[in-house]
């Protein structure tokens, strides 16, 4: 089948419904394919615990989140802030709160009234152009005309548009779309695109827990703790220092605090092939304070009562410290106090980027227009995951994504204008 349509949007997650939303009020008619049954998977699946929208720190703070990648990315939120993404969604009638946290989300914590009211506005514009949907197309590349292929119930369609924003997500949740296959297609067209990373990840412990600790305490979190990722020389200051919760698993670690510092902790897997943090089981209290509990007569108590008693090291607390600590510590109250303090926990590896919330890696910004058009490729867009960013979560993942999905459709329409 042969298609000739002025506007394509590849792709159905919040960067490519925000592109075709904008080019939409602008008065162009967009047809947007997808290779799921339906739009919005990831973002419905993320939404389920509560559909974090946005963040309500300062932009300063807000920017800062992005990393090595802020200045490419800061220009983008300037256009379409967390006051915007606020603004928007009170649009498609759904009312925001900030949270304790300074997260903002939908008073109902839902993400499907969203997604609902927000194809509903897509298909049946107050203003603008309806979207055409079609979904079940895998996009495929491009045949020797040029022409934009994709594979579909009926066969292959070819497309023949001019100008097309890609929203491919990055290489986490295959299942739910993003699963990578775009790379390949766009670096056999000279596309500058950096390897996709797991973030917002798990690892693995080096050798594995014992049996035992695998066993009893997998899944069971540590909380009130902090984390520090030491720096690549004794003497440099630490590159991550945060206090949170996180969760054991069968193989390693998960969980908030872990995503936190997982930017810190792969890079030193690339780096260095190994990865340490220090686990402190009593942020709160300081290191004078803990020896003292430690020292003090314990009488006929055993270890554990006494560290239980004095301390409150229990449970999954007390276990890391016999899993992780040298038999000697036990017998050493400066050497347990200071290992309290700081368990050491090495890292053997990323846990698969699958399993991650999102991916690092993607389009590089210096391939990009400031309109986000691969240079090599004029006419093409790239928004979303699939750009070369990461960010913590916290509102920060969508937030970004929505920035990129109306900036690249802008970009679509000054391209235009221009031809």
């Amino acid at each position: 089948m042969q298609l000739e349509i002025p506007i394509v949007v590849v792709g159905g997650g919040p960067a490519g419904l925000m592109a075709a939303q904008h080019l939409s009020q602008a008065g162009h008619t967009v047809h947007l394919f997808d290779a799921m049954p339906t739009v919005g998977r990831k973002f419905l699946l993320a939404g389920k615990g509560g559909l974090n929208l946005t963040h309500s720190e300062a932009p300063d703070a807000f920017a800062s989140r992005f990393g090595a990648r802020r200045p490419q990315v800061e220009p983008l939120l300037q256009d379409f802030d967390a006051d915007a993404v606020r603004a928007w969604a009170k649009s498609l009638g759904v009312e925001t709160f900030v949270g304790s946290s300074g997260r903002v989300f939908p008073k109902d914590l839902k993400a499907a009234p969203l997604l609902r009211a927000w194809l509903a506005s897509l298909r049946h514009p107050v203003q603008g152009e309806p979207v055409q949907f079609h979904m079940r197309h895998r996009w495929t590349g491009w045949n020797p005309q040029g022409d934009l292929t994709f594979t579909a119930p009926a066969g292959e369609v070819c497309v023949q548009a001019k100008a097309v924003v890609l929203a491919l997500g990055g290489g986490s949740w295959a299942r739910l779309g993003s699963d990578g296959a775009w790379v390949a297609l766009l670096q056999s067209r000279g596309g500058d695109v950096s390897p996709l990373l797991p973030a917002n990840c798990g690892f693995d412990v080096s050798g594995g827990w014992s049996p035992f600790f695998a066993e009893k305490f997998a899944g069971q979190p540590f909380k009130t703790v902090s984390i520090t990722v030491p720096g690549e020389h004794a003497d440099s200051a630490p590159v991550f220092q945060r206090k949170g919760e996180f969760v054991a698993t069968a193989t390693g670690v998960e969980g908030s605090l872990i995503y936190a510092a997982s930017q810190a902790l792969r890079d030193a897997l690339l780096r260095a092939g190994r990865a340490n943090f220090l686990l402190d089981l009593l942020p709160d209290m300081a290191h004078e304070r803990v020896l003292a509990e430690v020292s003090h007569p314990r009488g006929s108590r055993s270890l554990s009562s006494h560290l239980k008693s004095r301390l409150h090291l229990e449970g999954i607390k007390a276990a890391i410290l016999r899993e992780c600590l040298p038999k000697a510590s036990f017998d050493d109250p400066v050497a347990l106090a200071a290992g309290i303090k700081a368990v050491p926990i090495s890292l053997q590896a990323a846990r698969p980027i699958d399993e991650a919330i999102s991916s690092a890696g993607g389009v590089r910004f210096e391939g990009l227009s400031a309109g986000l058009m691969v240079q090599q490729l004029p006419g093409v867009f790239c928004a979303g995951e699939m750009l070369d960013w990461e960010a913590p979560t916290g509102g920060y993942l969508l937030s970004a994504s929505l920035a990129t999905g109306r900036r690249a459709a802008q970009g679509v329409l000054d391209y235009l204008n221009k031809k």
